[in-house]
């Protein structure tokens, strides 16, 4: 018990030390789970007031244990404690028996959690006297703590524009490819010991003659961001695109679950790059082995590169106090007078006003299963907001005060309220009421669906990306009636993607097995001459179960193929090509690798238009990769960036690794960037952008 006991009093020493130079910490250097200043690579710190029993305290930091692992030999250390030592030894610190980290395990869920009720004070001690659970200090420094909710104010205003500049400010541009390497010098990191990742996005911008006496650069950080996978099969939660055997060369994430790990942590977003994973870069690797460095067991330490919108480079004169942002600025009011059918919505900040700090506002909050994000189920009557009237029913929160909320939840955006001061800044995107034209068919006309939600077969012919390809197969057998094919499957048109069926397992009692042509992820073409490509899930099933009473089988299948891909060599993870005694659990639950779509011959594409609108002197705010290459022939057109605070942000629908197949109708096949470009830029308020979308690849 002795080294609890001085570490306790340590603790003392340390709380009353931290009083004295919270004032000087920064945002950048403070840890944003425990709060204290340490290394990114660094256990996180913690203040415990009262003894901590020996049997949950780490022998090698002889501190309370922080991601505990068992190893074989029954001893118990911290995550980072063990794995550091490990990288210079090759046994238990304790009996000295060899161990590897592969083969420890996460400590038991009862041991986790007595290390969670441990009593911890704040590190803020200055400023916060509070003391609370070990797995509430978290929350209490992001919602509740004063002198973690100043540093962080402080450098928002330091390093992040408005929302008024990144929604509506005129001027504001990004900086194309070629112009990035002669712009200034960038802000510098959030994170310390990372390089200035400078203005690396290659979005084109805006206009070059415009009159607008300033211009705006786009700012990026390079954050680190620690998972940790308490088994090891746990999905992060995270949809992956990009690699460098595909053209858009870098890891992006695509999609963030809700309800998932990276979720719930709210550091992740979509349209980050992440540039390495346990140190180890990932650059310059193709998409399967991006994915499976994602898919290690325990904890990820992932470097990525974030997007934080755009940021003037000269300092401009403050015509504007953040006061007074109850009404929409001009530039989107003018959005709001052209409402029509094909418009998402206009975006509106509203500023609520407490007559004390705990008043409730009165609002209801929900998700959608259709869709992520916090929309505003109903205003209570009676209540503030009901009383200022500006804020409506079906409303989508995008942000308030300052905390990007368009994949947020109800929780979070319920947690930043409570701990608001007596202003509440909302930015909600208010969905546009169809033009109604008066007498009966303007009434009909409201009740029919938007076309641009609603996707469809594309009419758009070209070329897979390069390394990319199909092959045809098909497979004739004779069979009894009642034998049946032995595989299952997933996709359908009527799915969220929109997916042709898919093949997910191949069960070793089935015909097919014995055959052995048909693999997992391989897609449905047709079965005795009945084309399935088209089909809904239930369709599908319900066409395979007649056939397959048949006594002869014709069954074709399209497999992709992937030149540089380690799918099929090595079967990585999730997406191996042939695992043969699945589980059936695993069947159901498996899903293709995003790359694995990129082959399909487009007449297997379903695309759907989407509409972009924006004031005169706006960026569309997203970059694009490929078009026609004198060595690599002609590439699809993709989206690799979605620039916080823009048109395309704030629409939600494009997503990074989605392939733009045609614009205002006009075919994007033979293009190369230098053209599409100007085409992007001449469409000054309005342009509809036709795409084709696939799943990014699960982690």
């Amino acid at each position: 018990m002795a080294a609890t006991e001085s570490k306790s009093a340590g603790g003392t020493a340390t709380a009353t030390a931290t009083a004295t130079a919270t004032a000087g910490l920064s945002w950048a250097r403070v840890c944003k789970e425990c709060g204290q200043p340490h290394e990114g690579q660094e256990s996180h710190l913690y203040e415990y007031p009262d003894d901590v029993d020996d049997e949950l305290v780490c022998h090698i930091c002889l501190q309370p244990l922080i991601r505990p692992m068992d190893t074989p030999c029954g001893h118990t250390y911290c995550f980072h404690c063990l794995g550091s030592f490990l990288k210079e030894q090759d046994f238990c610190p304790v009996d000295r028996q060899r161990l590897q980290l592969h083969q420890c395990r996460p400590s038991s869920l009862l041991v986790r959690n007595l290390l969670d009720k441990l009593t911890v004070m704040c590190p803020h001690a200055a400023e916060c006297q509070q003391q609370m659970q070990r797995c509430e200090l978290q929350p209490h420094l992001h919602n509740r703590c004063p002198a973690f909710r100043r540093l962080r104010e402080e450098a928002e205003k330091r390093k992040r524009p408005s929302w008024n500049e990144l929604k509506g400010r005129k001027g504001d541009c990004e900086l194309p490819a070629a112009d990035a390497k002669h712009s200034e010098t960038p802000p510098r990191s959030a994170t310390r010991d990372q390089p200035d990742p400078g203005l690396i996005n290659p979005a084109y911008e805006e206009s070059e003659e415009d009159n607008t006496p300033l211009r705006s650069s786009l700012v990026a950080e390079s954050n680190v961001v620690e998972l940790f996978r308490e088994e090891p099969d746990e999905e992060l939660g995270l949809r992956i695109v990009g690699g460098k055997d595909t053209p858009l060369g870098n890891i992006v994430i695509q999609e963030v679950l809700r309800d998932s790990q990276a979720g719930r942590d709210g550091r992740l977003a979509p349209g980050d790059h992440i540039l390495e994973v346990n140190d180890i870069s990932l650059a310059s690797v193709p998409h399967a082995r991006a994915i499976a460095v994602l898919r290690q067991p325990a904890l990820l330490r992932l470097t990525v590169m974030q997007e934080k919108g755009f940021k003037p480079r000269e300092p401009r004169s403050d015509h504007h106090p953040p006061s007074s942002t109850a009404t929409p600025p001009p530039s989107h009011s003018a959005h709001g007078n052209t409402s029509s059918a094909h418009n998402p919505g206009t975006v509106l900040q509203v500023t609520l006003i407490k007559s004390q700090r705990a008043e409730p506002l009165g609002i209801k909050l929900i998700r959608k299963s259709e869709e992520s994000g916090v929309f505003i189920l109903d205003l209570l009557s009676g209540g503030l907001a009901a009383k200022d009237g500006k804020l409506k029913n079906t409303d989508k929160v995008l942000a308030i005060n300052g905390h990007d909320l368009r994949h947020g939840t109800p929780e979070s955006a319920a947690q930043i309220i409570q701990a608001s001061e007596m202003r509440v800044n909302f930015v909600v995107m208010r969905p546009a009421e169809p033009m109604e034209e008066g007498g009966p068919q303007g009434r009909a006309a409201r009740r029919v669906p938007e076309p641009q939600y609603f996707r469809r077969r594309s009419t758009y012919m070209k070329d897979p990306p390069g390394g990319f390809s199909s092959q045809e197969k098909t497979v004739s057998l004779k069979k009894e009636p009642r034998l049946s094919l032995g595989i299952t499957i997933a996709g359908g048109r009527d799915g969220r993607s929109r997916l042709p069926v898919y093949i997910t397992s191949v069960q070793p009692v089935g015909c097919l097995h014995r055959d052995g042509t048909i693999k997992r992820g391989d897609i449905l073409l047709s079965i005795n001459g009945v084309d399935l490509t088209q089909l809904t899930y239930g369709e599908a099933v319900s066409t395979l179960k007649a056939q397959a009473a048949q006594p002869q089988v014709a069954l074709r299948v399209i497999h992709t193929i992937s030149q540089d891909s380690q799918e099929d060599g090595e079967g990585v993870g999730g997406d191996r090509a042939d695992a043969p005694e699945d589980a059936r659990e695993d069947a159901l639950n498996w899903t293709p690798m995003w790359t694995r779509w990129l082959g399909l011959p487009s007449h297997m594409h379903w695309c759907r238009d989407i509409v972009l609108q924006k004031s005169n002197n706006e960026s569309w705010g997203f970059s694009i990769v490929g078009g026609y290459e004198e060595i690599g022939g002609q590439q699809p057109f993709f989206i690799k960036t979605i620039v916080p605070g823009t048109p395309a942000h704030f629409d939600g629908r494009l997503k990074c690794g989605d392939e733009i197949v045609a614009v205002n109708g006009a075919t994007t096949v033979g293009m190369n960037n230098s053209s599409l470009i100007p085409m992007l830029k001449l469409q000054k308020n309005k342009v509809t952008l036709t795409v084709v979308s696939w799943p990014g690849s699960l982690v």
